[in-house]
């Protein structure tokens, strides 16, 4: 059992908090009261919700190229019941797959379950009691995360023997005492109950509210992984939690406004009725709302806003240099997971946060997109059974099972070639190695991360499609593709490279950060985990959302 060494101290040695706080005439008793209280708060307001929890594992190896690499991995989404504490409701999936299970393997002697609710229960710091009673409190300094000042202290349990008690640093922010951050474990580990360390954060939401929405862990010896003292396998995990509001701010907000219409005049007037095809591409339409709508009221899919709007410019690139006009226009939307997935349902393409996140260029995001595009052009249909409101009645946990947008083998391969005519005649054209190593190393990665290339909805990635067949015939291109090989500075970026999620309303926004030198071969990173480290900011009130085109 391994226990993070934190000096006791008494209370009154807590005559260390910083000037802000003697100057709101808190004593540092009433500082931790407040902590402690707000905590208590924050924990009972937790139980009205209901969000989405996934939770990513990879199992880690030395490689000789990268230093280390993903070795396997496991996957969890599910939907969390926290006015019951921990407990989770698996989205099922097909009984072919393990999606819904956390399942890996220490040695070839015995193998270890990695339990979903284990890693939801990092939410809290300690769900029997954490005040002053059962915890020693060491204040450390002062230190921004983000644009947040929080006050920093290391906590202790008084009585070590008792098991699930937190140990190690809390960041609280310094206007509410709202703690925001903690790093540590639980105490208690054993052979047949582990805990790992952990790093929870969460986001405020407004309102005074802040809500878990990030968890990272790092576990085992990368160097040894089957040292003698290691109970588990390296690994490094991610668990996310968003859709706190469960899709229905919009929806409110529309309800309660006041409107005013009526037809004009003139178009009165001059009305005709729907021609058959105008009528074929309505009930199309009216499918792929009906589609969208039901997946953002189950925090499936992020609403709409910059992200998808950055897509759509793409798009429309791709169709203004083809010379193409399609009715009804094309749209963009994200699926909040992170396993890898694209897919086009009518007219609308989908493509993962995931996905998103690991793309290396924007060439690379134009090869996706056309690909899709290529299913829309060559007139490629989904199935419309979703324009009947009766066919969106169904249980949540079969969500998976009841939309499918898969292809056939045939109408995928048509797609990889539409893709690559529209790719040639675009922008995008002398941008294409990135695309083309991306898909290459994502194919030889497979293997290492079967759980993450797995698509709920969708296709598997085509990463077997030569992308402009064109140049690839070209010798010089072939060379230039071998070089790039070896030179590519980055070919994929890490999980989280690109998204910031909103926890509370879903909204997906870019992530802006300065530039860094170019990588080191081990800090490249191309598909994996790593740690999080969020720039906290305060909102004043509910998150805006943006109205999609018609």
């Amino acid at each position: 059992m391994r226990v993070l060494g934190i000096m006791p101290i008494v209370l009154l040695l807590i005559s260390m908090l910083p000037t802000a706080c003697a100057q709101a005439s808190n004593t540092p008793a009433e500082v931790l009261d407040k902590i402690v209280a707000q905590e208590r708060a924050e924990m009972e307001s937790l139980r009205q919700y209901s969000p989405l929890v996934e939770t990513y594992i990879q199992i880690r190896h030395p490689d000789k190229h990268a230093g280390v690499a993903p070795s396997g991995d496991k996957y969890f989404l599910g939907r969390a019941a926290l006015a019951k504490g921990v407990e989770l409701e698996p989205l099922a999936h097909d009984t072919r797959t393990r999606h819904n299970r956390l399942l890996g393997s220490v040695t070839n002697f015995f193998s270890m379950e990695f339990l979903p609710r284990g890693f939801l229960q990092m939410i809290y710091l300690d769900m029997n009691g954490f005040d002053r009673t059962h915890y020693k409190f060491s204040y450390v300094r002062r230190e921004f995360l983000g644009e947040v000042r929080c006050l920093v202290f290391d906590v202790d349990p008084r009585t070590k023997a008792e098991k699930g008690r937190f140990i190690g640093r809390i960041w609280v922010e310094d206007q509410g005492f709202h703690i925001v951050r903690f790093n540590g474990t639980y105490n208690g580990s054993s052979i047949f109950s582990y805990y790992f360390s952990f790093d929870s954060w969460r986001q405020n939401a407004g309102k005074n509210e802040w809500l878990p929405a990030l968890i990272f862990c790092d576990e085992g010896n990368v160097e040894n992984p089957v040292a003698k003292s290691q109970i588990t396998p390296a690994f490094r995990a991610q668990t996310r939690l968003w859709g706190y509001a469960r899709g229905n701010v919009q929806e409110e907000q529309e309800l309660t406004r006041v409107l005013v219409e009526g037809p004009a005049k003139d178009q009165t007037e001059n009305a005709t009725d729907y021609s058959p095809l105008q009528a074929d591409r309505l009930w199309t339409r009216q499918a792929e709302d009906n589609v969208i709508a039901s997946l953002e009221r189950l925090g499936l899919m992020g609403p709409y806003g910059e992200v998808d709007k950055t897509l759509e410019l793409v798009v429309s690139n791709l169709l203004v240099t083809n010379g193409l006009d399609i009715q009804p226009q094309v749209r963009c939307r994200v699926l909040m997971t992170s396993t890898f997935e694209s897919y086009a349902m009518g007219h609308t393409i989908v493509l993962s946060r995931g996905l998103l996140d690991v793309l290396p260029d924007e060439g690379s995001l134009a090869a996706l997109l056309a690909h899709e595009l290529g299913h829309i052009v060559l007139g490629h249909r989904m199935n419309t059974q979703f324009a009947f409101f009766d066919r969106l009645r169904f249980d949540e946990r079969y969500t998976f099972r009841h939309f499918a947008f898969s292809r056939p083998t045939e109408e995928e391969l048509a797609a990889n070639q539409k893709g690559s005519e529209l790719l040639m005649k675009s922008p995008y054209k002398d941008q294409l190695t990135t695309a083309q190593l991306f898909l290459q190393a994502l194919h030889n990665r497979s293997k290492e991360i079967p759980n993450l290339i797995s698509p709920h909805l969708g296709d598997n990635m085509p990463t077997n499609w030569t992308i402009a067949n064109d140049a690839a015939s070209d010798q010089a291109s072939k060379e230039r593709t071998a070089d790039a090989l070896e030179t590519a500075s980055i070919i994929a970026l890490p999980l989280g490279g690109r998204i910031k999620v909103d926890p509370f309303s879903g909204q997906l926004r870019l992530l802006k950060f300065k530039s860094v030198s170019l990588p080191s071969e081990y800090e490249k990173m191309s598909f994996e985990v790593t740690p999080v480290f969020l720039y906290l900011t305060r909102q004043s009130g509910d998150m805006p959302t943006q109205k999609p085109p018609e």
